[in-house]
């Protein structure tokens, strides 16, 4: 009988302890709700106290004296966690106002954001000399090569921009965030390293397939802000960014770029940089990329709205033994009845009690029993205006640099085509290229300025919708200007340059960003987002590696026919026909746009939960 009661000591041990516990958190909670204020009765007098409840029961003990003691020394011996007064339960801490500008944030991933355009645009200074470098087939082939290989990166962007949105809408922006980031590396340091245009192609195209950045930031911009005035500044930030990188990005590749020539003595003939003369910019670059993944992995906030703390209970909430001390179930995640419509709640379909992964694939947004896809007549024709501007905006910036540094044609030339010279003129302006680097760093200071200052105070005077038809349709404008500059003298030909690139930075660093908020708007879902935000950087990327071979192919048919602004007056038909296509977009709101709990929490604040009582209790 001893035996038998010493292998049995261990699980009896057990059960009293947990007793023991379950006795001493009721204890605890009869003691935290006796201290609570008394309700008041209706004659406002406090109503009496329920009755004290008797102790239960011991029961009584069937044990011998030698097995008590023995039962209370395994008890003893035990290690009790010290008490604590009260009992917080949180998901995440976040002190973060939700109602405030995201400055912090957006800084972060501003800086994040900055390292990009700097590694995309450090290749243009030198990769006419990089082509030329590899000696393939005749020279004057150059230009098309120089087209493959800075357009190869804007190629597979578009191929995966919408399939890296919607894997962002499943497992998190972050996590995409920094694998374009450590992708655009690897692909500057191959580029660096490249032998062949092969290999540079290669590296550049990798770039663009990793690299799924430009959607999931503008959704991450979206998520931040939670509060409708603060959309113009924020989605400013990010174009105004990409101004700062587009100006460094360039003065380091043309600073950096074949050190030995520059520096004999720090870079002697067959070291590497020697040998890889395009290397130390692109290494550079990787450098700068580095640093903001390690900025972003550290500091960087995941914005995905399933991700985010929905419950953050106060110190003085009475906790039960019901009250489950971990996340509850997925299926519990989202309420069966929408309450939050203004209809007498919408009934969610039975793809509910699927995963994260299956439902945020889901394109269906559910309202009173109607079915909506994601890709609305608002969305779409959104996302189709973007592309028609990103197209006419790169034949620009293509253009730019061709057309000023083109030779210039004589005054007797000009005055034998007149009186129609804009359209029988050849040649460009005759600029050298440090004059032309000083038009573009000067360009990249206006469009600061208009970002900064212009297009916050444009936008909160005149309206989002407003403001985006009135630039769209002023938008032809700046492309049929720019051939006008053949007829000003050379006098004064800089002050019409920065008069003509003043109206054009007014009008496009305006209209992207009031794209960006109308798609968000337009979109139904907020679970979307990524989906259609990566569609619309597909779109964008597909038209920047367009642009170029084409605005190019028609500058050099219109040089051949002694009508260089053939291109320019091109850019000015798509950009009427963007004009057009603007006022065939469903201007209604999107009103039937549902969030997901976690994004409602975060609007309203923190939210406490009611105790939840027992039977026995009440």
């Amino acid at each position: 009988h001893r035996s038998s009661s010493s292998s049995s000591s261990l699980p009896r041990c057990r059960l009293l302890l947990s007793l023991r516990c379950g006795a001493v958190r009721q204890q605890q909670g009869r003691l935290e709700t006796s201290s609570a204020p008394l309700p008041s009765r209706t004659d406002g007098r406090p109503a009496a106290p329920d009755p004290p409840r008797p102790p239960p029961a011991a029961a009584p003990s069937t044990h011998t004296d030698t097995r008590t003691a023995r039962l209370r020394a395994c008890v003893c011996c035990r290690k009790r966690p010290p008490r604590r007064e009260a009992m917080t339960l949180t998901k995440q801490v976040r002190f973060r106002n939700p109602d405030d500008f995201p400055l912090l944030q957006l800084f972060l991933l501003a800086i994040v954001r900055l390292a990009e355009p700097i590694a995309l645009t450090s290749i243009y200074p030198y990769a006419w000399a990089l082509v030329k470098k590899f000696n393939i087939g005749n020279e004057q082939d150059a230009p098309f090569h120089t087209g493959l290989l800075i357009s190869s990166f804007s190629l597979a962007e578009a191929l995966m921009g919408m399939y890296w949105g919607g894997l962002s809408d499943r497992i998190g922006r972050k996590p995409i965030l920094m694998l374009g980031c450590v992708g655009t590396m690897f692909s500057m340091v191959m580029v660096g390293f490249a032998s062949d245009i092969w290999v540079a192609l290669v590296g550049r195209a990798v770039g663009g397939l990793l690299n799924g950045n430009i959607g999931v930031i503008q959704t991450m911009v979206g998520e931040l802000v939670t509060k409708p005035e603060h959309e113009p500044r924020a989605f400013a930030v990010m174009p105004f960014v990409w101004s700062i990188g587009t100006i460094i990005g360039p003065c380091i590749g043309g600073t950096f770029a074949d050190p030995h020539e520059s520096w004999p003595d720090a870079f002697p003939e067959g070291g590497m940089f020697d040998r890889f003369p395009y290397l130390l910019p692109n290494l550079l670059c990787a450098a700068l990329l580095l640093i903001s993944i390690v900025l972003g992995f550290l500091l960087l906030e995941e914005t995905h709205p399933d991700m985010q703390p929905r419950v953050l209970l106060p110190a003085d909430t009475y906790v039960s033994e019901e009250t489950p001390l971990m996340e509850t179930s997925d299926a519990m995640k989202r309420p069966a009845v929408d309450l939050r419509a203004e209809t007498y709640g919408t009934m969610r379909s039975a793809n509910s009690d699927l995963g994260e992964d299956e439902r945020a694939g889901t394109p269906m947004v559910e309202k009173t029993g109607l079915v909506t896809t994601i890709w609305n007549k608002r969305v779409v024709g959104y996302i189709v205006a973007l592309s028609i501007f990103t197209y006419h905006c790169m034949t620009y910036d293509h253009l730019m640099p061709i057309f000023f540094e083109d030779e210039r044609s004589s005054p007797m030339t000009l005055a034998r085509a007149r009186p129609p010279a804009l359209f029988k003129s050849s040649g460009g302006l005759g600029l050298s290229l440090r004059d032309v680097g000083m038009i573009m760093a000067v360009n990249g200071v206006i469009a600061l300025l208009v970002q900064a200052v212009i297009f916050p105070l444009a936008a909160e005077r005149v309206g989002v919708y407003k403001l985006f038809l009135t630039v769209t349709v002023l938008h032809p404008i700046i492309y049929a200007i720019v051939p006008l500059l053949l007829l000003v003298p050379e006098s004064f030909i800089f002050p019409a340059i920065y008069a003509c690139l003043a109206v054009r930075n007014i009008l496009s660093i305006t209209l992207y960003p009031l794209l960006l908020i109308l798609i968000k708007e337009a979109t139904p879902s907020s679970s979307a987002l990524g989906k259609v935000n990566g569609l619309a950087a597909s779109a964008g990327a597909a038209c920047r590696m367009v642009a170029p071979p084409v605005a190019g192919f028609l500058y050099t048919f219109g040089s051949k026919m002694d009508c260089t602004a053939l291109a320019w007056y091109s850019s000015a038909v798509v950009a009427v026909v963007g004009a057009v296509q603007c006022f065939f977009v469903p201007r209604e709101r999107c009103n039937n746009r549902t969030e997901e709990p976690a994004v409602a929490l975060r609007k309203q604040g923190p939210t406490a939960i009611a105790p939840e009582v027992s039977d026995d209790e009440e």
